[in-house]
């Protein structure tokens, strides 16, 4: 088999599988490990997925860019804000980060509910500055220009003034191993902080974001108390989360 076509069929195994070992590639590619290894390298090296010890891992296959996710798979996102909002409860601090799950979370909380909202988002922000009952405090800092956030030591700052009953996070990747992770460092110290904050972190993710990994990491899995996503929660993939203690709905 050429090198090209090599290449190729890690790509598809990747997507498919999310995550593959050197010793399965070489197995059912046959050839050697380190040939592998090498193929790994370049494929990584072109951004087109993780290498990892002992393999690589895909990518989270959402947008980068704020205004890109807003049109991207939003039928599934809000099937995960409207079950995400069952755990929201009157007289709670929470969290709220930036993410198109996050705010599409903030648009189904009801008029009547009494909540505060701690925030770094300028859309979460923006839908609810109408709110009758919401107290809504914003979190100042640096901007990031792709994800409409605050970011930086004064973000991190204002998040640590505060307990929150819940953190809910939009999340980027999630893997069993490797944990939560994200594109932008300065991004992944707000989350954790954010989570190091709050009694309980509600992680909000479809599927297509799980078993992925970007550069940047937040924490182990298990600092996540709650995945909520947009399948039922019996489905055989989550079976990995449950068995970390997750509690999966």
């Amino acid at each position: 088999m050429i090198k090209d076509e090599r290449l190729e069929q890690i790509l598809e195994h990747v997507s498919r599988v999310r995550s593959v070992s050197l010793t399965d590639l070489s197995t059912s590619l046959n050839v050697s490990e380190d040939t592998i290894r090498r193929d790994i390298k370049i494929l990584s090296d072109k951004g087109l997925l993780k290498a990892v010890r002992g393999g690589a891992v895909a990518h989270s296959p959402i947008p980068h860019h704020y205004r890109a996710r807003e049109k991207h798979d939003m039928a599934q996102k809000r099937i995960v804000a409207s079950k995400a909002l069952h755990f929201i409860k009157d007289g709670q601090v929470i969290f709220l980060d930036g993410g198109t799950s996050i705010q599409a979370l903030a648009e189904l909380i009801p008029a009547d509910m009494k909540i505060t909202v701690v925030t770094h988002s300028f859309p979460v922000v923006s839908v609810l500055e109408d709110h009758p009952t919401a107290d809504v405090i914003f979190a100042g800092g640096r901007l990031c220009k792709t994800a409409f956030t605050t970011i930086g030591y004064e973000t991190i700052k204002a998040f640590k003034n505060f307990r929150a009953d819940l953190c809910l996070i939009s999340v980027c990747s999630i893997h069993p191993s490797m944990g939560l992770t994200t594109v932008d460092h300065e991004e992944a110290q707000v989350k954790r902080t954010m989570m190091e904050m709050a009694g309980q972190t509600i992680a909000l993710s479809t599927m297509d974001k799980l078993n992925t990994a970007e550069s940047y990491y937040i924490g182990p899995v298990t600092d996540v108390d709650i995945i909520v996503t947009d399948t039922e929660p019996n489905d055989e993939r989550l079976n990995v989360y449950k068995q970390a203690g997750i509690t999966i709905f």
